[in-house]
């Protein structure tokens, strides 16, 4: 019986799998689907870093990242110009800031 997946593996995965004496089967996505699925391993390794805080689950979503500006053509260092750009433009994270709501106008009232 074969088990489902219907995803996004690393390169290495279907010699892993045949090593452990099953058969992978697999296919090559094109461009349109290979852009579909990085975006949801992006949301896949998310949820387990989610669920597991660890630097492991850390380095996979920035493998996918890393997929991902490889695929658009985007470089490292476009990425880290953007990253500084918002920063200076927004800030970053370092003052923990939630924000709970927005009030309009002169409402000074939560309710």
């Amino acid at each position: 019986m074969a088990r489902r997946y219907d995803k996004l593996v690393r390169d290495r995965i279907p010699a892993i799998i045949e090593a452990s004496g099953d058969r992978p089967l697999t296919h090559v996505a094109g461009d349109e689907e290979y852009q579909r699925r990085l975006r949801e391993k992006l949301l896949e390794e998310c949820q387990e870093y989610h669920e597991d805080p660890s630097l492991e689950e850390l380095a996979d979503v920035l493998a996918v990242i890393e997929a991902c500006l490889d695929h658009h053509g985007w470089t490292r260092e476009a990425l880290e110009a953007e990253r500084r750009r918002k920063r200076a433009e927004r800030g970053g994270f370092e003052d923990r800031i939630v924000l709970e709501a927005v009030q309009e106008g002169s409402d000074t009232s939560l309710s």
